[in-house]
């Protein structure tokens, strides 16, 4: 989520399509699945207006959630206004893009689509299904770190993704909660389980949690794996140039079975959202998940009331790398757009500080751009900010880092599932499995 010869490109796309089925595109596309959320096309108000000869182009959205969704018309909004280009957005249910990316991709898409960095990027590239925008990038890499740009480059070198924002894990709290109850910010993995307990013991729920989506889970064991093993050999695991097989991946998922009394049960039947409501309800003191999670704010107030920490160290070796999960969401050009140069001229514009801006005033994640104005951050997207410059590793996560068709519902989303429902049961055949499943796909290249 490297390359793939186009005679063994086949067997990957129709193993990733068969938990599949084709996203709704353009008007003229297929529906989704009637069990998901179908995707609602709506036009742009600003190109109702826009300048005669801009041309048109539709843009395909995973932003389903109210606040997002909401940015992405700020941003589209604003480029339609600069460029004169009249732009559809299509809205589809994050998850089930996210689950059905491959025949999206495979099918009719959109001209422009969101998506991540890393590895699911680069898949995609190397599979011929996204059109690359090296030139783009020759107008607009001023305006981005060499980091960002890396992010952004495929196996062949060439450029596929205009990055927008990027946002850090981090474990969320109330500020009020922790003054009510004199709790203090944990800085280790021990002051962190002496403050679970203390919660328990107020009858307050230490960690929300919610994994019914599948990929929520995989946050924790990035932190975990990370901290107790390192950044290169967290990265090397997950494209498989180490084994989960490894004693050391079996001491993460041992961990993470100690820790998991002070974790929210029932994860599976819950989303993030419903987890994140919990942490501002006062029900539950803490929740580990990307600053998005404050999306869940019922108010303004209770928005005021967030702040959040790093993950606690362990005491290993790798605590000095202060690595975290910080992913890149971007802008990427489908394999055959219906106006190449229209799209490419949008994407331009997503690339510049006002629109960013546009975006990140709503959504609250840290624009990617140089020239971005950074003066109406908040408190918590200043923090974000200082949190991601002081990490001395960054991971995408783990379904941005691995392989889709390995990060998906019938792989790491499965076995993590598995581990959840029964975090005493023997591990060592749990991690032969993961083992044996990856070793089953077919080669990327």
């Amino acid at each position: 989520m490297v390359g793939i010869a186009s005679m063994r490109l086949k067997p990957v796309l129709t193993l990733l399509a068969t938990t599949a089925i084709v996203l709704s595109a353009c008007s003229s596309a297929a529906t989704a699945a009637p069990s998901q959320a179908a995707a609602t096309a709506a036009p742009s108000q600003a190109a109702a207006s826009a300048a005669a000869g801009g041309g048109s182009i539709t843009f395909g959205s995973n932003e389903s959630d109210k606040v997002p969704k909401a940015a992405v018309a700020a941003l589209v909004d604003y480029c339609s206004k600069q460029t004169g280009i009249n732009t559809t957005i299509n809205t589809t249910d994050h998850n089930t893009f996210q689950n059905q990316i491959s025949s999206y991709l495979q099918g009719k898409p959109e001209d422009i689509a969101k998506w991540f960095a890393g590895h699911r990027l680069r898949f995609f590239a190397d599979a011929g299904l996204l059109t690359p925008i090296s030139d783009v990038w020759d107008k607009i890499s001023a305006n981005y770190s060499d980091a960002f740009k890396t992010a952004s480059t495929g196996n062949d070198g060439k450029q596929y993704l205009v990055p927008l924002y990027n946002y850090p894990w981090v474990v969320l709290y109330r500020p009020s909660l922790f003054k009510e109850k004199g709790y203090t910010v944990p800085k280790t993995i021990d002051e962190f389980i002496t403050l679970a307990k203390k919660m328990q013991a107020d009858g307050l729920v230490p960690l929300a949690f919610g994994d019914k989506d599948g990929w929520p889970a995989m946050g924790t064991f990035d932190i975990l794996n990370m901290r107790m093993n390192g950044y290169k050999f967290h990265i090397d695991l997950l494209n498989g140039k180490e084994k989960w097989t490894d004693p050391r991946v079996k001491a993460v998922f041992q961990k993470w079975a100690e820790l998991l009394p002070y974790f929210q049960q029932g994860a599976l039947g819950r989303t993030w959202q419903q987890a994140a409501q919990t942490m501002y309800s006062k029900k539950a003191g803490m929740y580990f998940l990307g600053t998005f999670a404050n999306q869940q704010a019922p108010t303004p107030a209770d928005l005021a009331d967030t702040d959040y920490f790093i993950f606690p160290t362990l005491g290993t070796q790798y605590d000095s790398e202060n690595a975290i999960d910080a992913p890149i969401d971007g802008l990427m050009l489908t394999k055959a757009p219906s106006n190449l140069d229209a799209a490419k001229k949008f994407l331009e514009c997503a690339a510049s500080g006002p629109a960013q801006a546009a975006y990140v005033k709503i959504d609250g994640s840290i624009a990617a751009a140089k020239d971005a104005d950074t003066s109406f951050y908040t408190p918590l997207q200043s923090k974000a900010q200082q949190i991601i410059a002081a990490s001395g590793s960054i991971a995408q996560f783990l379904d941005r880092d691995a392989r889709s068709d390995f990060a998906g519902p019938q792989g790491m989303q499965n076995f993590l599932a598995q581990f959840l429902n029964n975090p005493k049961q023997d591990l060592g055949k749990l991690l032969s499995n993961i083992q044996a499943y990856y070793d089953t796909l077919p080669p990327e290249k």
